[in-house]
């Protein structure tokens, strides 16, 4: 079976979307490129992540072509959000999108996701938030490119969030840690207004490179 471990890695980290509270429903979607076979590994649309099997598992090539699928699944709306990355950033190898609650509630507002935690520094210094378009839009996915600049994230007004990085274990953590963030971003701006730390305070650089060696 063509690119088996990515396909098992696709259904696995489904499941954990779910799990993990990122996503509710058939929500959000995940991808992972591998470079050598230039071949993108993308969840189908509307399918469970609980009845989506290894054999679900779309791919693709790098300008959308269906490589491999079954008949009657199609790849998630998200695509070109998708294809867009990847085609302009080298250093993209995953993709998760998530609708997780607090993240997506900062969408909502049009705010950008600040330094309130030194967590954050697993995306930048910030999360900036792209503007509206509509769901599966190309237009949603070049504002998403305008937005995220050199950032492992991007927030997408009023639907969600996005991450990406070199493997789908570290992206899948940014994503979780983010909505960490994102919630304690939401409950100081309740409370009153959070202390945001500084560029000189967050070495972002210096952060990856702990978390992720």
């Amino acid at each position: 079976m063509l690119l088996l471990q990515e396909r098992k890695l696709i259904v696995e980290y489904g499941k954990k979307l779910i799990t993990s509270g990122l996503t509710t429903g058939t929500g959000g979607n995940i991808s992972i490129y591998n470079r050598e076979e230039d071949l993108i590994l993308i969840t189908p649309s509307g399918l469970n992540y609980f009845e989506t099997t290894i054999e679900d598992v779309i791919i693709v090539d790098l300008e959308g072509n269906i490589v491999e699928k079954k008949a009657n699944l199609k790849p998630s709306s998200e695509l070109a959000m998708h294809l867009i990355f990847y085609k302009n950033r080298e250093d993209a190898n995953a993709i998760v999108h998530t609708h997780s609650k607090f993240a997506t509630a900062i969408a909502c507002l049009g705010w950008n996701l600040e330094p309130v935690h030194y967590l954050i520094g697993l995306a930048g210094y910030d999360v900036k938030c792209a503007k509206y378009a509509t769901y599966g839009s190309s237009e949603l996915a070049e504002n998403a490119l305008e937005a995220i600049g050199d950032r492992n994230a991007v927030l997408l007004a009023n639907h969600g969030l996005i991450a990406l990085g070199t493997d789908i274990d570290r992206v899948f953590s940014t994503a979780e840690y983010l909505e960490f963030v994102s919630e304690i971003y939401y409950l100081t701006k309740t409370l009153g207004e959070p202390k945001i730390l500084s560029k000189s305070q967050m070495d972002v650089k210096l952060f990856k490179s702990i978390y992720y060696p």
